[in-house]
């Protein structure tokens, strides 16, 4: 074990995939010389070369189009979109091509790409770049969605989306690249996708969340541990597929539930939680479902981030309304 930061780990896991298979290919914008606007792929080039990680045009339909036609040469593409307000200009090739194209040609023809990019707030950045479109995404069939919460699952679940013969939307949260450091075991090793893990064992109540939310689900957890409330964090860690063995075992444990995520409230991942456990757990349940989720509005500009942004002051408030529920 190392203790690494969130983007360390991350970095770390291409390093290891392009060693092992020639067939990884990176790219995207600035991802060459200088590693990506946040260093991801600091060094890698260097280390490659330039026909195995290399920049692109400022084009993301073009970065798109490109891994779909590398994977017809049996290339497993790692394509970055710079930052995820940056996807609806690569929305056809993930949602009309990508999706599709197993179902397509039935099953004769794989997928393996990985689309790449961070999301989330907390760092004042310019419009669209914090947005929070998993929910987008997480609808498309064919798709997975994942999103690491911790140093050693981003490691293992990129290496395991690399793996992968189906295309992956890896997630990695902007705020956590280098604010969250943590053990990430040595070598390669991946983490399974489609599971979900208990971050934080408990008793009387079940916090169920997902990338940049469990850090704050976890703070609020420590901070009800001390007024005598044991709550369990669950980190779905793909949130498409969801994992629903793993919910409905922490729904039967506590019969209480908070759900927590950065995204606005609307049609988000937690309202599909919500409602899975509604139509499968709720005769578990001994208190209704509570939510935690960023306000239904436009992402707001960096004066206002720290306002509008969930915290783990709200979660605890959420979770002694339904602790307190009778």
């Amino acid at each position: 074990m190392a203790v690494k930061s969130y983007i360390d780990a991350i970095r770390e896991a291409m390093d290891l995939a392009l060693e092992k298979d020639n067939d990884v290919v990176i790219f995207g914008e600035d991802v060459g010389e200088n590693g990506g606007v946040f260093r991801a792929t600091d060094g890698l080039q260097a280390k490659y070369g330039e026909e195995r990680v290399f920049n692109t045009p400022l084009a993301e339909s073009g970065i798109g189009g490109l891994a779909i036609g590398l994977t017809t040469q049996n290339y497993r593409p790692i394509m970055e979109i710079q930052f995820f307000g940056f996807v609806f200009e690569v929305m056809d090739s993930i949602a009309g091509q990508m999706a599709r194209n197993r179902f397509r040609f039935n099953g004769t023809r794989q997928m393996p790409i990985v689309v790449r990019s961070p999301y989330g707030g907390g760092t004042k950045t310019p419009e669209m770049h914090a947005d929070n479109l998993e929910g987008m995404v997480a609808q498309i069939p064919g798709i997975r969605v994942v999103m690491p919460a911790n140093p050693a699952d981003a490691k293992g679940l990129l290496l395991s989306s690399i793996e992968s013969n189906d295309p992956v939307v890896f997630l990695e949260n902007l705020h956590l690249y280098r604010s969250l450091k943590g053990e990430v075991p040595e070598g390669y090793y991946t983490t399974p996708l489609d599971t979900a893990a208990v971050a934080r064992e408990g008793e009387d109540v079940s916090i169920i969340s997902y990338g940049g939310g469990v850090p704050v689900a976890l703070k609020a957890a420590d901070a009800l541990a001390k007024n005598g409330v044991s709550a369990e964090v669950l980190d779905l860690r793909t949130v498409s597929p969801l994992d629903i063995k793993s919910i409905g075992d922490t729904v039967t444990k506590t019969g209480r539930v908070v759900i927590v995520q950065e995204a606005q409230r609307m049609a988000g991942i937690g309202a599909n939680v919500m409602g899975e456990i509604s139509e499968r757990f709720i005769l578990s349940l001994k208190a209704p479902i509570g939510r935690v989720a960023a306000p239904d509005s436009v992402y707001p500009f960096g004066q206002a981030e720290n306002d509008w942004m969930i915290k783990p002051d709200d979660v605890v408030a959420k979770v002694m309304e339904v602790v307190n529920y009778d």
